[in-house]
């Protein structure tokens, strides 16, 4: 690649997650706090990303595969989303700003498989070119959440604000989109069925008993997932922390650290071990949100968002490596485009309608029992971990020789 397309891929991969990072985060608070939404209009705003997720393979397997450059159909669905994102702050009440935000997710969610594909056309070897252009992304995030906690909108009840910044950088991104180097559909003239769209190739991975156990708990540990991601915000906010988007943020600088050590954990631990540990981190997170508060237990607030690289990449990232590892070469998209799917698309939808009345089961004054709440999807992670570490037998599996650990896709990267 020339500096001038590498610069032009990094800046698209920071606007992609800035984008997301700019409204995502903070929506629960402002759902809450401007909106009067209760907790199950809350989970059920979030669980558009569910829908968007499901419904993006065949936006992509039907159109963007076959019909229109890549770039194109990002340029086009990028600025459709601008004006979608510009609307929603002109939106009063709930009723109206769902239909809006489950429109937006529908036509968001397939830039991410878009952006990649942006991007492995220009490379030669996408395991070494990728993740230094694709860690953008993450920065984008990042930069999006330190930007509302030092402007402060989160406590002077501006968060209308943040779904214009997305604007902005969806239009530019839109525009820019134009501009990116030709991606030509892959699969022009070619017939797709249903099955290769949602990775049903792979279903033969199922047989094998330890990977359907880990397929299982994959789905199983989404539903306290859910909780993770609808609530911190307003969790956070509600029990007093201060610039709490831009704290949040730590959890994705940790993801830097621990994606750097993850060959070294891996080597020493292996595929169960490792899984194991992401699980556990998820059991502890939550326990320490049950207990943190922001007077001598806020180091308990902290450490549990800073818990998120462990969280994340030693259970996901594995996930993927060992789902990689398994299918082999013939099945090894299929494979992955299948557990994306049924995790943040059928497992995340799930965690997002429990969550959101279990919320709702606790209001107490003007607040919530945030200590009951956390416990409850940490109580399910320890379900999951115990079922994981019963039934799952490859303790010796261990990476393919001379396997590089890339950075995990953008349609699961959060």
């Amino acid at each position: 690649m020339t500096v001038g397309i590498r610069a032009k891929l990094s800046v698209m991969m920071f606007l992609e997650f800035f984008i997301w990072g700019a409204w995502f985060v903070t929506m629960g608070t402002y759902l809450t706090v401007t909106l009067k939404a209760t907790g199950t209009q809350n989970a059920g705003a979030y669980a558009t990303q569910s829908f968007g997720a499901i419904i993006a393979p065949f936006i992509i397997g039907l159109i963007a595969d076959k019909y229109f450059s890549a770039q194109k159909i990002l340029g086009v669905l990028h600025l459709i989303g601008a004006a979608s994102l510009f609307y929603a702050t002109t939106i009063a009440d709930f009723d109206k700003f769902y239909p809006n935000i489950l429109f937006y997710m529908i036509i968001y969610m397939p830039t991410l498989a878009l952006v990649n594909s942006v991007s492995f056309k220009q490379m030669k070897n996408p395991s070494k070119e990728f993740p230094p252009i694709r860690v953008f992304g993450t920065l984008g995030w990042i930069i999006a959440g330190i930007v509302i906690g030092f402007l402060g909108w989160e406590k002077s009840g501006s968060l209308v604000l943040t779904f214009k910044m997305a604007s902005v950088a969806s239009l530019i991104l839109g525009l820019l989109s134009f501009t990116l180097p030709d991606t030509p559909p892959v699969k022009k003239g070619q017939k797709t069925t249903f099955g290769e769209i949602i990775g049903l190739d792979s279903i033969g991975l199922l047989k094998n008993r330890s990977y359907l156990t880990f397929f299982l708990a994959s789905v199983a540990i989404c539903v306290p997932l859910a909780f993770y991601y609808n609530f911190t915000n307003p969790f956070l906010n509600e029990v007093g922390v201060t610039a709490a988007a831009g704290k949040q943020s730590m959890g994705q600088m940790s993801e830097f650290l621990f994606m750097a050590l993850m060959p070294l954990f891996f080597v020493r631990l292996g595929v169960k071990k490792m899984l194991a540990v992401g699980m556990l981190a998820w059991v502890l997170r939550y326990i320490l949100f049950a207990f943190g508060d922001v007077g001598g237990n806020y180091w308990m607030l902290i450490a549990g968002i800073v818990m998120h690289g462990i969280c994340y990449d030693f259970f996901f990232v594995t996930g993927q490596i060992y789902t990689d590892n398994l299918a082999g070469e013939r099945f090894k998209s299929a494979a992955q485009g299948f557990i994306t799917l049924a995790t943040y698309g059928v497992g995340m939808l799930i965690g997002s309608y429990i969550s959101g009345p279990i919320v709702d089961a606790h209001v107490v004054g003007t607040g919530h029992d945030w200590k009951t709440i956390w416990l409850i999807p940490a109580g399910i992670a320890a379900v999951v971990l115990i079922f994981f570490l019963l039934f799952f037998k490859d303790t010796n599996m261990a990476t393919k020789p001379g396997l590089d650990i890339e950075e995990p896709s953008a349609q699961t990267k959060i």
